[in-house]
């Protein structure tokens, strides 16, 4: 594996977006490319033209995130909590505090790797041996891996090493890889990297012979050419799961980088890919934000991201993605001291109220 410590900042051209408007736009991206994505989920590229030619802006009467960006919020929270002193202990005791231990909402946990993370947590299994499940290869852990990024910015290594103790608990092998990948590639682009870069950050921290490094080099050279090009180095023929994370990140990289990091372009292309769409627009997003900030999310695109719904996490609900971008900057910029409070707990409705520094 190769190995990357720190992605020295690229000098910000005049107008150049700052941390902050990094950060936003990396949490921002996401819960927009989710809610674009979600209609097209486990869809082919033949079924989303018959139904809707081809994908340019939200097809749905009220758009918004899916479990893609409540574990997201879930994450972030739990980051700007701990800080670089996030530990599996703290992970674990959060899924129970947060998840386990409450009621769900109707998605009972989202997909499958969460499934199997919560009835192993219920069982009384701990971390690691709580990610023993059949789906610990799924991209659950790379859909919320994006904070860890927007923290440790310019730290890949960093942000990578993070996001493997979060993943800890719910994920072992590719999905560790996956979710490391994207909060590497997130990390690299809050600096201000390139594209190339920021895909040569998220493949500097993981196996090099490993199925995520191997899908990321495939998506990468075929990203030239176009999307059908990129699905077609990437995609397993005929495999049932949409949720692999070598697929879904390598498909969400392939995006980015056939677009050059332009947001909207990146986003669509994901989309328009099918497969795990939420999950892949979410990742294409969040890197796409974190290079350009908010100013390059359409208007009419972000103002339909409002408070998460708990519609999954029902602790997550009335969270916005913009109040945890803003809690980790503040927790970033205050390394090594005081930690975010513990979150109080609402009488009402048993939710976590703000974090505050």
């Amino acid at each position: 594996m190769a190995s990357i410590a720190c992605t020295p900042p690229v000098p910000a051209p005049q107008g150049a977006p700052g941390p902050g408007e990094r950060a936003r736009g990396a949490l921002l991206g996401l819960a927009v490319g989710d809610a674009l994505g979600a209609p097209a989920e486990n869809m082919k590229p033949s079924e989303i033209r018959a139904r809707w030619g081809r994908i340019t802006g939200y097809v749905a009467e009220r758009p918004a995130g899916t479990d893609d960006t409540e574990y997201a919020i879930f994450s972030g929270l739990l980051l700007a909590r701990y800080g670089s002193g996030l530990t599996p202990a703290r992970v674990e005791a959060a899924w129970h505090e947060w998840i386990a231990d409450r009621d769900e909402g109707p998605f009972r946990g989202a997909g499958f790797s969460e499934r199997g993370t919560l009835e192993n947590l219920r069982r009384g299994l701990a971390a690691p041996i709580s990610a023993q499940h059949r789906h610990a290869w799924s991209d659950g852990l790379a859909m919320r891996a994006a904070p860890h990024g927007v923290f440790a910015a310019g730290r890949p290594a960093e942000a990578a090493r993070l996001a493997a103790i979060d993943g800890s608990v719910s994920h072992d092998g590719e999905g560790i890889y996956g979710g490391q990948a994207v909060a590497a590639g997130v990390a690299a682009a809050m600096a201000g990297a390139p594209p190339v870069s920021v895909v040569a950050a998220a493949l500097a921290v993981v196996p090099d012979d490993s199925w995520t490094a191997r899908s990321l080099r495939r998506a990468l050279t075929a990203a030239h050419r176009g999307e059908r090009a990129v699905r077609s180095a990437v995609v397993i023929g005929g495999y049932p799961w949409t949720d692999l994370a070598p697929e879904a990140v390598a498909l969400a990289f392939g995006a980015y980088a056939a677009a050059d990091g332009d947001f909207a372009d990146a986003v669509l292309t994901a989309v328009n890919m099918g497969r795990d769409a939420d999950t892949t627009a979410a990742v294409a997003g969040a890197l796409a934000g974190a290079t350009h900030g908010t100013a390059a999310i359409p208007a009419d695109w972000a103002a339909a991201i409002g408070p998460a719904r708990g519609t999954c996490l029902p602790a997550i609900a009335g969270h916005h993605v913009l109040e945890v971008a803003d809690l980790l900057i503040r927790a970033a910029g205050a390394r090594g001291g005081p930690e975010v409070p513990h979150r109080a707990h609402d009488a009402e409705d048993g939710a976590p109220a703000e974090a505050r520094s």
